[in-house]
């Protein structure tokens, strides 16, 4: 595996990402996951598995939601300026500040940046008693310039047929066994392999949350919000290639970065909270001691 480029800052992103990118080069990749605007303070579970006595990790009280969009703007425009040519930006949020943002994202990028969303189910279950529950997060994607690195063939991104139709449509085999269906659509012949699976949508439910919430698995941390590696990694692999440097400038446990070293992507993260970074350096530490990469400390 080739020297990683690897980097973490404790710093707010607003004043370290264009230090990040002045010694790395632009991102092809950024992923942001910063607080909901869900108000009060969060903390880290302890040892023992209690979060109430734990350290504080951040605070996400902004004093309303035109206060916290005040706040993300202008990162949103130090992390346009970060990316690549082929870089997306992956902005991760859910229905307190995501339409808002939205609107922030089509003026910062152009309208016509917009690459899609993702709507993830982390399947933690419905709560409400009054209404419905809502039981998704929504993952806002942009690029910068014309096209975005996207590698749908990945088997990240793909899932399996169903039985229905595997039984249906794949009758055929080839001359080394594999099953396979032909379509024929204006004019043109395409082949499609049942071990191969169909491509995944834009809906994303086997990415549950609970792994990386639990003491009883071995990626938790303890840091309040953190997201399971299978989602990130799935990302890392749509949005960037081997040769690329991945940005988290909100890194919290270091989920994308720990994901973008096995993956042998560059990394670079930031985070304002000491903890964070505390916590981030230790994960890394046994990731990177596996690749032979030593870990930059700070800028």
């Amino acid at each position: 595996m080739n020297e990683l480029k690897q980097r973490i800052a404790n710093g707010d992103c607003l004043e370290q990402v264009p230090g990040l990118k002045r010694a790395w080069g632009p991102f092809d990749l950024i992923y942001v996951d910063p607080p909901f605007n869900a108000g009060g303070t969060r903390k880290a579970r302890t040892t023992g598995g209690q979060r109430s006595n734990g350290q504080q990790a951040y605070v996400d009280f902004w004093g309303g939601l035109d206060a916290f969009l005040e706040m993300l703007r202008p990162r949103l425009d130090v992390l346009r300026d970060a990316l690549s040519d082929v870089g997306s930006l992956w902005l991760h949020l859910d229905y307190r500040a995501v339409h808002e943002t939205k609107l922030a994202l089509d003026d910062v990028f152009g309208r016509n940046a917009f690459a899609g969303e993702v709507v993830w189910v982390p399947g933690n279950g419905g709560k409400r008693r009054s209404g419905p529950s809502v039981t998704h997060q929504t993952i806002l994607i942009y690029r910068r310039g014309s096209h975005m690195i996207w590698n749908g063939d990945d088997p990240a991104l793909r899932e399996p047929f169903s039985q229905t139709s595997l039984q249906m449509h794949f009758q055929r085999t080839d001359d080394s066994g594999r099953r396979y269906r032909e379509r024929v659509i204006n004019g043109k012949s395409y082949r499609y392999y049942a071990d191969e699976g169909r491509r995944i949508g834009s809906v994303w439910l086997d990415c549950p949350a609970m792994k990386a919430n639990t003491p009883l698995n071995s990626e938790t941390t303890g840091y309040p919000t953190q997201k399971p590696e299978s989602l990130l990694e799935r990302i890392v692999r749509a949005a960037s290639t081997d040769g690329s440097n991945v940005l988290d400038p909100m890194c919290g446990s270091g989920t994308t970065l720990a994901v973008a070293a096995r993956l042998g992507r560059g990394f670079a993260g930031c985070d304002r909270s000491e903890l964070a970074c505390r916590i981030t350096r230790e994960r890394l530490a046994g990731v990177l001691s596996e690749t032979q990469a030593p870990l930059t400390r700070a800028l």
